[in-house]
């Protein structure tokens, strides 16, 4: 093995210019991680000056047989925590051959609304709450928790520490460093209330990138966990009865809101939140009316709610953010297994250029 790792650890930079790009994008499912590399002649920093490139779609549920060519466009690189040296990452979208985003690419429409006049004048913030669940391998059962059976309640395990509370905190740890080396603006990792779920957090990213970085982030967590042979849950109930679910508590905050008076603009933007509620619980993640009960730091999924400093709310302002007058709010309604792209650029059309 240690002949294997010795290879797998080479450095190429020594013996050529030539560089491994991972071109990684988003199967049918809307939710599964592909990728595969190629060999450039040398290290590249735009997305723009990166080659596109194309796939079997009829094996990932995005094309048929007959017509299966599906066209992968560079959009964002971040640097391969598994390779290392100047070999990179790549998140691409994708289109057909003649150029129209396929209707599993969120990525197109997202780029759209971030790219309109007034939300680039807004300077729109993003903070990602990513919350997931490590299972054991073949059983699909939280990790640390006994077979067939179940740990002690929940309260020991939110931010704790020991053999009988934290269940996979290397992975965590991994993922961590991994994603700051790659760039990605990863900001924090802490235990969840259920044991064997954990968080990390994503942000603050401008418009577009917030997406980008998370998805990138979950590409990377989902190499590590293939490692550890421990299998990823972006379930946002993964466990019946009394035990937390998964979120994707989603912070947010424009320019104006950041501004003194920015309190005032925060109550229009979660009012107007409030008259689309539907369409945006209808947007936020598959599974989520099995999270959203009311129970749990939830609200009710039929329920829209705000309030400072409360949790059982579907948007929570901070007690900051009330005493400063200005700062954020946070959208606690999106599911663990939400589409950044499609959240965040929600957010960004019903509280900048949706005229109610």
């Amino acid at each position: 093995m240690s002949l294997l790792s010795d290879l797998l650890n080479l450095d190429l930079s020594e013996n050529t210019e030539k560089i491994i790009a991972e071109y990684i994008w988003i199967g049918g499912s809307g939710l599964d991680l592909r990728s595969k590399a190629r060999t450039l002649p040398g290290p590249v920093s735009d997305p723009s000056k990166l080659p596109k490139w194309n796939y079997d779609g009829s094996s990932t549920g995005q094309a048929p047989g007959e017509d299966s060519e599906v066209i992968l466009y560079p959009q964002a690189i971040f640097k391969d925590p598994f390779r290392r040296g100047n070999n990179i990452l790549v998140i691409c979208d994708t289109y057909t051959p003649a150029g129209e985003p396929i209707p599993t690419n969120k990525r197109a429409n997202a780029a759209k609304v971030f790219s309109h006049p007034d939300v680039v004048a807004e300077v729109p913030w993003y903070g990602i709450e990513q919350e997931y669940t490590l299972l054991q391998k073949d059983v699909k059962w939280p990790i640390g928790w006994p077979l067939g059976g179940f740990p002690g309640p929940q309260g020991p395990y939110y931010c704790g520490a020991g053999a009988d509370k934290a269940f996979g905190r290397d992975i965590v740890d991994a993922h961590y460093k991994a994603c700051l080396y790659a760039g990605i603006n990863i900001s924090g990792i802490n235990g969840e209330v259920m044991p064997g779920q954990w968080e990390f957090q994503v942000g603050p990213a401008v418009g577009i990138s917030a997406g980008d970085e998370l998805w990138a982030a979950r590409y990377i967590l989902e190499r590590i966990t293939e490692i550890a042979g421990v299998v990823l849950s972006l379930d946002p109930k993964p466990i019946q009865g009394d035990w937390n679910g998964a979120g994707a508590h989603t912070n947010y905050s424009t320019k104006s809101m950041r501004e003194d008076g920015g309190y005032e603009v925060i109550k229009k933007a979660i009012e107007k939140l409030g008259l689309r509620h539907k369409e945006h619980i209808s947007a936020y993640g598959e599974g989520n009316e099995r999270r959203l009960t009311g129970r749990h730091e939830t609200a009710d999924i039929n329920t829209f709610l705000w309030g400072v400093a409360n949790r059982g709310a579907s948007i929570r302002v901070g007690r900051d953010t009330e005493k400063e007058g200005k700062g954020y709010f946070e959208d606690r309604r999106p599911a663990s297994n939400m589409d950044p792209y499609v959240v965040t650029s929600m957010i960004a059309e019903t509280t900048l250029l949706w005229k109610p």
